[in-house]
């Protein structure tokens, strides 16, 4: 179901599930919505000391690719430009200064001394505006952003509906947000209310002791969800449809690429694991155990510790070599070992796919010939 993001209004609450896939498909494209809020009155007295700090928060905490919208307010949002809508021309930020000074340049260079502050009104307007950026995202199949408000202001933030001068006396007296029962009010709380909201304040006193307040006001990724009744007892809903469209490739990738890393672990795990090999000499020699690491070499005849000791026979006739979860048998004396009664060459041979396996020291006289039957045991 594709809704008007122009005309977006407050949905139906997200479960748990649905927020945590909007916000997985945030991170995919990754950038955000960032406004920059600012109070024009006298009261914030927005100087020397106040474009530093901005200037800070745009160099250490915008990212490349946030989309930056400047929203200055007094009894009205945008009084020095009415009829510009400041987030129909947002700046992509890129982290070159050219783009900090830009975003700088959309602040006024002196204080321009207008009085009262709307600050229910310019919330309003702001909420609602971001709320319709991620709105016509979803409703074009795009991917959501979360989103900021830097609010710099001395005005209160998210305060109950129906302003009175108790709470902040700068409200014009003619605002319909001082009455809480007015649209006006009872749209800008049902906004407050739908965004999932989270504040960080910091109170700044400037050179002439005058103070104001430094808030960041978090969005997480959402967007408005509608489910409507349809025929056969169906619900159809906006948001699921979105997600899956949005996630059932990302979540194949990572599926397959779980179970690739898996396969590579337990590869890992088998190639680093020291086997045991079992050797059984017959009933007269009996039997012996020794390890062998992956890279190791065992010798059949010869002396030393990596030796299988043939009895009756000092020379090496061969040897074991571990090459990860193979174990190969090779020749060192020509005519002397076979393997499942078949004289073995110089190519190596490899025993992994059979556990047990037969190897003769053929001798001149059949007499002396010695059968080892070897046993792969892997701990």
């Amino acid at each position: 179901m594709i809704i008007d993001c122009r005309n977006v209004t407050p949905g139906e609450p997200l479960n748990s599930w649905q927020a945590l896939g909007l916000k997985a498909i945030s991170k995919l494209q990754g950038g955000r919505d960032v406004v920059l809020a600012f109070d024009l009155t006298g009261s914030v007295d927005f100087n020397d000391e106040g474009r530093i700090r901005v200037k800070q928060i745009i160099k250490d905490s915008l990212k490349s690719g946030d989309r930056v919208y400047v929203v200055p307010f007094a009894s009205d949002v945008n009084p020095l430009n009415p009829e510009e809508n400041s987030f129909l021309n947002p700046i992509i930020f890129t982290g070159k200064e050219e783009d900090i000074n830009r975003i700088l340049d959309l602040f006024p260079r002196e204080n321009l001394k207008l009085e009262n502050t709307d600050i229910q009104r310019t919330e309003a307007f702001i909420y609602k505006s971001l709320a319709q950026q991620n709105q016509c995202r979803f409703s074009k199949n795009e991917k959501i952003k979360p989103q900021s408000i830097v609010w710099i202001t001395d005005a209160p933030l998210l305060t109950k509906p129906g302003i009175s001068s108790d709470v902040w006396v700068e409200t014009p007296a003619n605002s319909s947000f001082r009455n809480k029962e007015s649209p006006e009010s009872k749209d800008r709380q049902q906004w407050i209310e739908s965004l999932p909201l989270s504040k960080n304040t910091q109170k700044i006193v400037t050179n002439n002791n005058k103070s104001y307040e430094l808030s960041i006001v978090d969005i997480s990724p959402t967007v408005q969800e509608f489910c409507t009744p349809a025929p056969g007892g169906q619900v159809i809903c906006s948001v699921n449809a979105y997600l899956v469209n949005q996630l059932w490739l990302p979540i194949l990738l990572l599926l397959f690429g779980g179970i690739g890393f898996a396969g590579l672990f337990l590869h890992w795990r088998s190639i680093s694991r020291p086997w045991r090999l079992q050797i059984n000499k017959g009933d007269e020699f009996g039997k012996e155990t020794y390890t062998i690491k992956n890279g190791d070499c065992l010798n059949l005849g010869g002396e030393g510790q990596k030796c299988i000791e043939l009895p009756g026979n000092s020379e090496q006739m061969g040897y074991l070599e571990r090459k990860g979860n193979k174990l190969m048998l090779n020749v060192t004396k020509q005519g002397s070992l076979s393997y499942n009664g078949k004289m073995l060459g110089s190519t190596p041979v490899d025993t992994h796919k059979i556990s047990t396996i037969k190897l003769c020291d053929r001798q001149d006289s059949p007499e002396q010939t010695l059968k080892l039957l070897i046993k792969v045991i892997k701990k």
